[in-house]
């Protein structure tokens, strides 16, 4: 008998919107409008090392009162409790008791503009939407949302018994070219980045972070004194 099984993995969550492109103009237009807006609208205290060329908005999106964000957030975290459920063998009862905290913005990324690497602290589940990837080389590296692979020791020695390793086994990033409409779900702990966008308009995202707590749980009693 021989078998090859996997023993670990991380999720990565697809989703997609369909007929996306009334909302996406919505958006598209509402956050060139705020960009516009400079300082107002931009994060303060960015900790993540970015370039001119990438505007990020503060974290407070999904609190904003317009009809185009309440339908974006129920579409992103209609999908997050969905693949919690799946992913955890949750019912609805049980979903039912997760109480989300959630943070949120948006990047507009211009020629050149990227955004470093980095992962997300204090949460448990990220997300990213895409508002608009166009106007750059579909086959390039431009823009690319890159996850790198978890494990840092598995690269202490590498020959060619490991180099070549396929799917879900591969030990190079995973590099993915958004398009309009696609969310991508993923613990918040993997390590992330966007290569730099080479296009002649703008790339436009959406992010999020997520962590919950569980109705009824109440922390431990640690006495003072």
């Amino acid at each position: 008998m021989f078998q090859i099984n996997p023993a670990f993995a991380v999720p990565l969550v697809m989703a997609r919107l369909d007929d996306c492109q009334a909302l996406n103009a919505e958006l598209r237009a509402l956050f060139l409008e705020k960009e516009a807006q400079g300082d107002k609208y931009r994060n303060p205290e960015p900790l993540v090392y970015r370039n001119d060329a990438l505007f990020e908005s503060n974290f407070r999106l999904f609190d904003w009162p317009q009809p185009c964000i309440a339908q974006l957030r129920t579409f992103c975290l209609r999908n997050l409790y969905r693949a919690i459920g799946e992913l955890n063998g949750y019912d609805q009862a049980m979903l039912q008791k997760l109480h989300i905290s959630v943070e949120s913005w948006f990047h507009i990324a211009r020629r050149g503009g990227y955004f470093g690497a980095h992962n997300h602290a204090m949460h448990s589940w990220s997300g990213v939407y895409c508002v608009k990837h166009e106007d750059d080389d579909p086959k390039s590296s431009s823009g690319l949302l890159t996850f790198m692979y978890p494990n840092s020791a598995a690269s202490m020695f590498l020959d060619m018994s490991l180099a070549g390793m396929k799917g879900q086994y591969a030990l190079s990033p995973r590099m993915l070219r958004l398009e309009a409409g696609q969310l991508v779900l993923f613990p918040s702990w993997l390590l992330h980045e966007v290569l730099p966008y080479d296009g002649t308009s703008e790339r436009i995202t959406v992010a999020f972070n997520a962590r919950f707590a569980l109705e009824g749980a109440r922390p431990a009693e640690v006495p003072l004194g």
